[in-house]
Protein backbone atom coordinates (compact mmCIF):
# COMPACT_ATOMS: atom_id res chain seq x y z
CA UNK A 1 0.00 0.00 0.00
CA UNK A 2 1.40 3.13 -0.59
CA UNK A 3 2.15 6.03 1.68
CA UNK A 4 -0.92 8.66 2.01
CA UNK A 5 -0.86 12.18 3.24
CA UNK A 6 -3.20 10.59 5.73
CA UNK A 7 -0.21 8.24 6.71
CA UNK A 8 2.48 11.38 7.19
CA UNK A 9 -0.80 13.40 8.94
CA UNK A 10 -0.70 10.87 11.84
CA UNK A 11 2.75 9.83 11.98
CA UNK A 12 3.13 13.53 12.37
CA UNK A 13 0.86 13.27 15.32
CA UNK A 14 3.04 10.39 16.64
CA UNK A 15 6.33 12.07 16.14
CA UNK A 16 4.74 15.28 18.58
CA UNK A 17 3.60 12.40 21.00
CA UNK A 18 6.47 11.08 21.68
CA UNK A 19 8.14 14.48 22.37
CA UNK A 20 5.98 14.34 25.63
CA UNK A 21 8.97 12.11 27.42
CA UNK A 22 12.23 12.79 25.88
CA UNK A 23 14.73 12.67 28.39
CA UNK A 24 12.38 11.09 30.77
CA UNK A 25 12.36 7.13 29.89
CA UNK A 26 15.58 5.97 31.28
CA UNK A 27 17.68 4.15 28.61
CA UNK A 28 14.70 3.45 26.67
CA UNK A 29 13.60 5.77 23.36
CA UNK A 30 10.37 7.89 24.12
CA UNK A 31 8.06 5.99 21.19
CA UNK A 32 4.48 7.63 20.02
CA UNK A 33 2.33 5.39 18.83
CA UNK A 34 -1.75 5.94 17.74
CA UNK A 35 -4.08 3.46 17.07
CA UNK A 36 -6.24 4.54 13.86
CA UNK A 37 -9.62 2.73 12.50
CA UNK A 38 -11.40 4.12 9.81
CA UNK A 39 -9.95 7.48 10.40
CA UNK A 40 -10.31 8.15 13.51
CA UNK A 41 -7.69 7.75 16.43
CA UNK A 42 -9.24 4.92 19.23
CA UNK A 43 -5.95 4.56 21.17
CA UNK A 44 -2.82 6.52 21.61
CA UNK A 45 0.38 6.81 23.92
CA UNK A 46 4.47 7.20 24.85
CA UNK A 47 6.86 5.09 26.30
CA UNK A 48 6.36 5.71 30.03
CA UNK A 49 8.18 7.52 32.27
CA UNK A 50 11.04 5.34 33.23
CA UNK A 51 10.86 3.42 30.08
CA UNK A 52 8.25 1.06 30.80
CA UNK A 53 5.33 0.13 29.41
CA UNK A 54 6.09 0.76 26.10
CA UNK A 55 4.30 2.83 23.63
CA UNK A 56 2.31 -0.06 21.62
CA UNK A 57 1.08 -1.98 24.62
CA UNK A 58 -0.57 1.20 26.16
CA UNK A 59 -2.08 2.42 22.80
CA UNK A 60 -3.13 -1.37 22.25
CA UNK A 61 -5.04 -1.44 25.92
CA UNK A 62 -6.57 1.98 25.13
CA UNK A 63 -7.99 1.04 22.08
CA UNK A 64 -9.59 -2.61 22.98
CA UNK A 65 -11.11 -4.31 20.49
CA UNK A 66 -11.25 -1.72 18.32
CA UNK A 67 -7.70 -2.55 17.54
CA UNK A 68 -9.15 -5.36 15.50
CA UNK A 69 -8.81 -4.09 11.51
CA UNK A 70 -6.91 -1.25 12.40
CA UNK A 71 -3.54 0.60 11.26
CA UNK A 72 -0.76 1.25 14.36
CA UNK A 73 1.28 4.25 13.77
CA UNK A 74 4.71 3.48 15.90
CA UNK A 75 7.56 5.98 15.76
CA UNK A 76 10.08 3.24 16.12
CA UNK A 77 9.93 -0.37 14.77
CA UNK A 78 8.25 -2.14 17.76
CA UNK A 79 10.30 -4.58 19.83
CA UNK A 80 10.81 -8.29 18.33
CA UNK A 81 12.48 -9.69 21.84
CA UNK A 82 11.64 -10.40 25.03
CA UNK A 83 13.33 -8.59 27.90
CA UNK A 84 11.53 -7.25 30.89
CA UNK A 85 8.10 -7.60 29.13
CA UNK A 86 6.97 -9.81 25.78
CA UNK A 87 7.46 -8.01 22.44
CA UNK A 88 5.52 -5.40 21.23
CA UNK A 89 5.08 -6.54 17.85
CA UNK A 90 3.61 -10.12 20.11
CA UNK A 91 1.46 -7.69 21.19
CA UNK A 92 0.65 -5.65 17.96
CA UNK A 93 -0.30 -9.27 16.12
CA UNK A 94 -2.38 -10.47 19.11
CA UNK A 95 -4.68 -7.80 19.24
CA UNK A 96 -5.63 -8.54 16.04
CA UNK A 97 -3.98 -4.87 13.75
CA UNK A 98 -4.53 -5.01 10.14
CA UNK A 99 -1.32 -2.93 9.72
CA UNK A 100 1.50 -0.94 10.67
CA UNK A 101 3.22 2.42 9.47
CA UNK A 102 6.60 3.12 10.94
CA UNK A 103 8.57 6.17 10.84
CA UNK A 104 12.20 4.67 11.81
CA UNK A 105 13.20 1.28 11.83
CA UNK A 106 15.24 0.23 15.02
CA UNK A 107 19.04 -0.40 15.08
CA UNK A 108 19.30 -2.06 18.15
CA UNK A 109 20.90 -5.34 17.19
CA UNK A 110 18.24 -7.07 19.38
CA UNK A 111 15.73 -5.67 16.78
CA UNK A 112 17.07 -4.40 13.16
CA UNK A 113 14.57 -5.37 11.27
CA UNK A 114 13.14 -8.83 13.05
CA UNK A 115 10.38 -6.57 14.27
CA UNK A 116 8.80 -5.75 10.92
CA UNK A 117 9.60 -9.55 10.15
CA UNK A 118 7.33 -10.70 12.54
CA UNK A 119 4.65 -8.42 11.88
CA UNK A 120 4.89 -9.48 7.92
CA UNK A 121 4.85 -13.25 9.16
CA UNK A 122 1.98 -12.76 10.96
CA UNK A 123 0.51 -11.31 7.95
CA UNK A 124 0.34 -7.67 8.59
CA UNK A 125 0.85 -5.35 6.17
CA UNK A 126 4.07 -3.15 7.56
CA UNK A 127 5.06 0.33 5.53
CA UNK A 128 8.54 1.75 7.27
CA UNK A 129 10.32 5.17 6.55
CA UNK A 130 7.39 7.53 6.89
CA UNK A 131 8.66 10.52 7.82
CA UNK A 132 12.08 9.31 8.92
CA UNK A 133 14.15 12.48 9.06
CA UNK A 134 11.49 13.75 11.34
CA UNK A 135 11.41 10.72 13.28
CA UNK A 136 15.01 10.13 13.65
CA UNK A 137 15.13 13.97 14.74
CA UNK A 138 12.50 12.95 18.26
CA UNK A 139 14.70 9.70 18.71
CA UNK A 140 18.23 11.03 18.21
CA UNK A 141 19.54 10.20 21.37
CA UNK A 142 18.71 6.97 21.98
CA UNK A 143 19.82 6.78 17.70
CA UNK A 144 23.44 7.98 18.83
CA UNK A 145 23.98 6.05 21.63
CA UNK A 146 23.14 2.67 19.84
CA UNK A 147 24.99 3.20 16.61
CA UNK A 148 27.97 5.46 17.93
CA UNK A 149 28.78 4.33 21.12
CA UNK A 150 27.95 7.93 23.17
CA UNK A 151 25.79 10.39 24.03
CA UNK A 152 23.64 13.06 21.11
CA UNK A 153 25.64 16.32 22.44
CA UNK A 154 24.46 19.37 22.45
CA UNK A 155 26.49 22.39 22.41
CA UNK A 156 24.53 25.87 23.72
CA UNK A 157 25.89 29.26 23.43
CA UNK A 158 24.44 32.88 24.06
CA UNK A 159 26.33 35.83 22.41
CA UNK A 160 26.48 39.20 22.63
CA UNK A 161 25.96 41.53 19.96
CA UNK A 162 29.43 41.89 20.11
CA UNK A 163 30.25 38.06 19.60
CA UNK A 164 31.13 37.30 23.39
CA UNK A 165 29.57 35.12 25.99
CA UNK A 166 30.91 36.51 28.97
CA UNK A 167 32.99 39.16 30.88
CA UNK A 168 36.43 38.07 32.42
CA UNK A 169 36.56 37.60 35.94
CA UNK A 170 32.64 38.80 36.64
CA UNK A 171 31.42 35.12 36.84
CA UNK A 172 28.23 34.66 35.69
CA UNK A 173 26.77 37.40 33.15
CA UNK A 174 23.30 37.12 31.87
CA UNK A 175 22.88 37.86 27.99
CA UNK A 176 19.57 36.45 27.00
CA UNK A 177 16.22 37.77 28.41
CA UNK A 178 14.00 35.44 30.84
CA UNK A 179 12.67 34.07 28.04
CA UNK A 180 15.23 32.23 26.29
CA UNK A 181 16.41 30.98 29.66
CA UNK A 182 13.32 29.39 30.45
CA UNK A 183 13.74 27.53 27.19
CA UNK A 184 17.24 26.83 28.41
CA UNK A 185 15.55 25.66 31.38
CA UNK A 186 13.21 22.93 29.17
CA UNK A 187 16.42 21.44 27.42
CA UNK A 188 18.15 20.80 30.53
CA UNK A 189 14.81 19.01 31.43
CA UNK A 190 14.79 16.62 28.80
CA UNK A 191 18.55 15.99 29.07
CA UNK A 192 20.38 12.96 30.74
CA UNK A 193 23.71 15.12 31.44
CA UNK A 194 25.16 18.50 31.48
CA UNK A 195 29.02 19.02 31.44
CA UNK A 196 30.46 22.46 31.69
CA UNK A 197 34.91 22.86 32.12
CA UNK A 198 36.27 23.93 35.70
CA UNK A 199 37.35 27.31 34.89
CA UNK A 200 33.80 27.55 34.43
CA UNK A 201 32.31 26.08 37.61
CA UNK A 202 34.93 28.19 39.83
CA UNK A 203 34.35 31.52 37.83
CA UNK A 204 30.42 31.06 37.63
CA UNK A 205 29.83 28.63 40.52
CA UNK A 206 26.42 27.51 38.04
CA UNK A 207 24.01 25.37 39.75
CA UNK A 208 23.46 24.05 36.58
CA UNK A 209 19.60 22.29 37.60
CA UNK A 210 16.23 22.77 36.15
CA UNK A 211 14.73 25.59 37.90
CA UNK A 212 11.40 25.88 36.14
CA UNK A 213 8.45 25.14 38.17
CA UNK A 214 7.12 21.57 37.91
CA UNK A 215 10.38 20.31 36.49
CA UNK A 216 12.89 20.72 39.34
CA UNK A 217 13.28 16.95 39.33
CA UNK A 218 14.39 16.39 36.16
CA UNK A 219 17.69 17.84 36.64
CA UNK A 220 20.22 16.71 34.55
CA UNK A 221 23.30 14.58 36.52
CA UNK A 222 26.19 17.25 36.32
CA UNK A 223 29.79 16.40 34.93
CA UNK A 224 32.34 18.71 35.16
CA UNK A 225 35.94 18.25 33.35
CA UNK A 226 38.28 19.16 36.42
CA UNK A 227 42.07 17.89 35.95
CA UNK A 228 43.35 18.40 39.02
CA UNK A 229 40.58 18.27 41.07
CA UNK A 230 40.32 21.60 42.39
CA UNK A 231 36.24 22.45 42.55
CA UNK A 232 35.60 23.95 45.50
CA UNK A 233 33.85 22.36 48.69
CA UNK A 234 32.08 25.60 49.20
CA UNK A 235 30.81 25.50 45.17
CA UNK A 236 26.95 24.96 44.32
CA UNK A 237 27.75 21.95 42.55
CA UNK A 238 29.42 20.22 45.50
CA UNK A 239 26.96 21.37 48.05
CA UNK A 240 24.32 19.81 46.17
CA UNK A 241 25.91 16.73 45.26
CA UNK A 242 23.63 14.48 47.66
CA UNK A 243 20.57 16.00 45.99
CA UNK A 244 21.60 16.09 42.34
CA UNK A 245 23.89 14.10 41.46
CA UNK A 246 27.60 15.26 40.25
CA UNK A 247 30.41 13.61 38.29
CA UNK A 248 34.41 15.54 38.52
CA UNK A 249 36.52 14.13 35.56
CA UNK A 250 40.13 13.91 36.67
CA UNK A 251 42.79 13.63 34.43
CA UNK A 252 44.37 10.07 34.68
CA UNK A 253 47.87 11.65 35.92
CA UNK A 254 45.76 12.85 39.26
CA UNK A 255 45.18 9.16 39.24
CA UNK A 256 48.45 7.67 39.03
CA UNK A 257 49.13 10.32 42.31
CA UNK A 258 46.73 7.67 44.11
CA UNK A 259 47.01 4.55 45.62
CA UNK A 260 46.65 1.57 42.94
CA UNK A 261 42.86 0.28 42.90
CA UNK A 262 41.11 2.90 43.98
CA UNK A 263 38.13 2.65 41.61
CA UNK A 264 35.84 5.55 41.07
CA UNK A 265 32.51 5.83 42.78
CA UNK A 266 29.43 4.64 41.88
CA UNK A 267 26.30 6.94 41.16
CA UNK A 268 25.20 5.99 45.30
CA UNK A 269 21.70 4.20 44.01
CA UNK A 270 20.02 7.73 42.45
CA UNK A 271 16.87 6.97 40.79
CA UNK A 272 15.08 10.10 41.79
CA UNK A 273 14.72 11.70 38.44
CA UNK A 274 12.79 9.81 35.74
CA UNK A 275 15.81 9.99 33.37
CA UNK A 276 17.89 8.28 35.58
CA UNK A 277 19.86 5.45 34.81
CA UNK A 278 18.64 2.04 34.01
CA UNK A 279 19.28 -0.52 37.47
CA UNK A 280 20.51 -2.41 34.43
CA UNK A 281 23.27 -0.26 33.57
CA UNK A 282 26.54 -0.79 36.20
CA UNK A 283 28.83 1.89 36.93
CA UNK A 284 31.86 1.34 33.99
CA UNK A 285 34.64 -0.58 35.72
CA UNK A 286 38.08 1.26 36.24
CA UNK A 287 39.36 -0.25 32.80
CA UNK A 288 36.42 1.38 30.84
CA UNK A 289 36.59 4.67 32.35
CA UNK A 290 39.77 4.86 34.27
CA UNK A 291 42.37 4.41 30.90
CA UNK A 292 42.75 5.01 27.09
CA UNK A 293 41.56 2.81 25.28
CA UNK A 294 43.96 0.78 22.87
CA UNK A 295 43.56 1.64 19.68
CA UNK A 296 43.91 -2.00 18.73
CA UNK A 297 41.23 -3.17 20.63
CA UNK A 298 38.96 -5.39 18.92
CA UNK A 299 35.79 -4.66 21.76
CA UNK A 300 32.52 -3.29 20.75
CA UNK A 301 33.05 0.28 22.42
CA UNK A 302 36.54 0.63 20.26
CA UNK A 303 34.96 -0.36 17.04
CA UNK A 304 32.10 1.41 17.77
CA UNK A 305 33.93 5.04 18.38
CA UNK A 306 36.22 3.87 15.77
CA UNK A 307 33.71 4.21 13.40
CA UNK A 308 31.96 7.46 15.09
CA UNK A 309 35.41 8.59 14.27
CA UNK A 310 34.65 8.29 10.48
CA UNK A 311 31.43 10.60 11.01
CA UNK A 312 33.85 13.35 11.44
CA UNK A 313 35.35 12.77 15.53
CA UNK A 314 39.19 13.56 15.32
CA UNK A 315 40.40 10.54 17.33
CA UNK A 316 43.88 12.51 17.79
CA UNK A 317 44.76 13.81 20.86
CA UNK A 318 43.17 17.47 21.62
CA UNK A 319 45.14 20.13 22.99
CA UNK A 320 44.99 20.71 26.89
CA UNK A 321 42.87 23.77 27.74
CA UNK A 322 45.22 25.97 28.40
CA UNK A 323 43.74 28.83 31.05
CA UNK A 324 40.78 26.23 31.42
CA UNK A 325 42.25 25.16 34.94
CA UNK A 326 43.15 28.45 36.99
CA UNK A 327 46.59 28.09 38.03
CA UNK A 328 47.50 24.87 35.81
CA UNK A 329 48.11 25.75 32.21
CA UNK A 330 48.26 22.57 30.44
CA UNK A 331 46.19 21.30 33.37
CA UNK A 332 49.00 19.06 34.65
CA UNK A 333 50.04 18.19 38.63
CA UNK A 334 53.38 17.84 40.01
CA UNK A 335 54.58 14.77 42.12
CA UNK A 336 54.87 16.96 44.65
CA UNK A 337 51.21 17.58 44.97
CA UNK A 338 49.89 13.69 45.64
CA UNK A 339 48.71 13.91 49.44
CA UNK A 340 46.97 16.84 48.81
CA UNK A 341 45.35 15.34 45.25
CA UNK A 342 44.45 12.58 47.43
CA UNK A 343 42.74 14.47 50.10
CA UNK A 344 40.97 16.34 47.52
CA UNK A 345 39.25 13.41 46.04
CA UNK A 346 38.39 12.04 49.48
CA UNK A 347 36.91 15.74 50.54
CA UNK A 348 34.85 15.65 47.31
CA UNK A 349 33.79 12.39 47.57
CA UNK A 350 32.86 12.56 51.36
CA UNK A 351 30.41 15.58 50.42
CA UNK A 352 28.83 13.06 47.52
CA UNK A 353 30.73 13.72 44.31
CA UNK A 354 31.42 11.39 42.18
CA UNK A 355 35.55 11.25 40.61
CA UNK A 356 36.55 9.69 37.77
CA UNK A 357 39.64 9.38 35.70
CA UNK A 358 39.61 9.74 32.38
CA UNK A 359 41.67 12.42 30.31
CA UNK A 360 39.30 15.53 30.17
CA UNK A 361 40.91 16.48 26.81
CA UNK A 362 39.66 13.18 25.15
CA UNK A 363 35.81 13.29 24.54
CA UNK A 364 36.32 10.71 22.04
CA UNK A 365 36.92 7.99 25.46
CA UNK A 366 34.68 10.28 27.72
CA UNK A 367 32.11 9.63 26.17
CA UNK A 368 31.58 6.35 25.61
CA UNK A 369 32.13 5.30 29.48
CA UNK A 370 29.02 8.12 29.57
CA UNK A 371 27.41 5.91 27.66
CA UNK A 372 27.85 2.92 29.38
CA UNK A 373 26.04 3.92 32.23
CA UNK A 374 22.42 4.55 30.00
CA UNK A 375 23.53 8.58 29.42
CA UNK A 376 22.46 9.25 25.94
CA UNK A 377 22.07 13.16 25.62
CA UNK A 378 24.48 15.39 26.75
CA UNK A 379 24.42 19.48 26.98
CA UNK A 380 27.79 20.89 26.57
CA UNK A 381 27.38 24.81 28.28
CA UNK A 382 30.56 26.19 29.23
CA UNK A 383 32.87 27.45 28.77
CA UNK A 384 34.55 28.81 25.55
CA UNK A 385 37.78 26.14 25.70
CA UNK A 386 35.22 23.19 26.68
CA UNK A 387 32.67 24.29 23.42
CA UNK A 388 35.95 24.40 21.35
CA UNK A 389 37.29 21.28 22.65
CA UNK A 390 34.32 19.24 20.97
CA UNK A 391 33.71 21.25 18.04
CA UNK A 392 37.39 20.48 17.34
CA UNK A 393 37.00 16.82 17.83
CA UNK A 394 33.68 16.37 15.76
CA UNK A 395 31.32 15.46 18.49
CA UNK A 396 28.91 17.91 18.41
CA UNK A 397 25.74 16.90 17.10
CA UNK A 398 23.21 20.26 17.82
CA UNK A 399 24.35 23.79 17.84
CA UNK A 400 21.58 25.68 19.85
CA UNK A 401 23.24 29.65 19.13
CA UNK A 402 21.32 32.69 21.25
CA UNK A 403 22.00 35.74 19.75
CA UNK A 404 21.05 38.82 22.33
CA UNK A 405 21.36 42.45 21.49
CA UNK A 406 23.16 43.44 25.05
CA UNK A 407 26.72 44.23 24.33
CA UNK A 408 29.52 43.13 26.31
CA UNK A 409 32.10 45.46 25.14
CA UNK A 410 36.00 45.37 27.04
CA UNK A 411 37.14 42.54 28.81
CA UNK A 412 34.58 40.40 26.57
CA UNK A 413 35.02 36.52 26.56
CA UNK A 414 34.97 35.25 22.55
CA UNK A 415 32.79 32.98 21.53
CA UNK A 416 34.21 29.80 19.65
CA UNK A 417 31.93 30.28 17.20
CA UNK A 418 28.65 32.22 15.83
CA UNK A 419 26.57 32.33 12.56
CA UNK A 420 29.28 33.28 10.10
CA UNK A 421 31.37 30.37 10.69
CA UNK A 422 29.41 27.66 11.77
CA UNK A 423 31.64 24.51 10.68
CA UNK A 424 30.92 22.20 7.73
CA UNK A 425 28.62 19.27 7.89
CA UNK A 426 25.83 21.43 10.07
CA UNK A 427 22.73 22.14 8.49
CA UNK A 428 20.17 24.87 9.54
CA UNK A 429 17.24 23.86 10.93
CA UNK A 430 15.42 26.38 12.35
CA UNK A 431 15.28 29.84 13.75
CA UNK A 432 13.10 31.09 16.87
CA UNK A 433 12.81 34.28 18.32
CA UNK A 434 12.09 34.45 22.32
CA UNK A 435 11.85 38.38 23.10
CA UNK A 436 14.51 39.96 21.56
CA UNK A 437 16.85 36.86 21.38
CA UNK A 438 17.52 34.94 18.45
CA UNK A 439 17.82 31.52 18.85
CA UNK A 440 19.53 29.39 15.62
CA UNK A 441 19.78 25.54 15.72
CA UNK A 442 22.13 23.52 13.68
CA UNK A 443 22.05 20.16 13.14
CA UNK A 444 24.77 17.10 11.84
CA UNK A 445 22.98 14.19 9.99
CA UNK A 446 22.31 11.61 12.38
Amino acid sequence: MSITPHDERFMAAAIRLSRWHIGRTATNPSVGCLIVRDGVIVGRAVTALGGRPHAETQALAEAGALARGATAYVTLEPCSHHGRTPPCAEALIAYGVARVVISVTDPDPRVSGRGIAMLREAGIEVDAGVLEAEGRRSLAAYLTRQTKNRPYVTLKLAVSADGMIGRQGEGQVSITGPLARAQVQALRAETDAILVGIGTAIADDPLLTVRSPGLESQSPIRIVLDPALVLPLTSKLVETAREVPVIVVASEETSLLEAEGLPPSALPGYRGRATGLDPSFEPPTRGEIGKRRDPNSQDDSSSLAAADAGQGADTQPISPLVGEMPGRAEGGVSPADATDVDSRRAALEAAGVEVVYCNPYHPEVLLPALATRGISSLLVEGGAKTARLFLEAGLVDRIQLYQAPVVIGEGGIESPLDATDIPSGFAHTGTLMFGEDRLDEYERGL
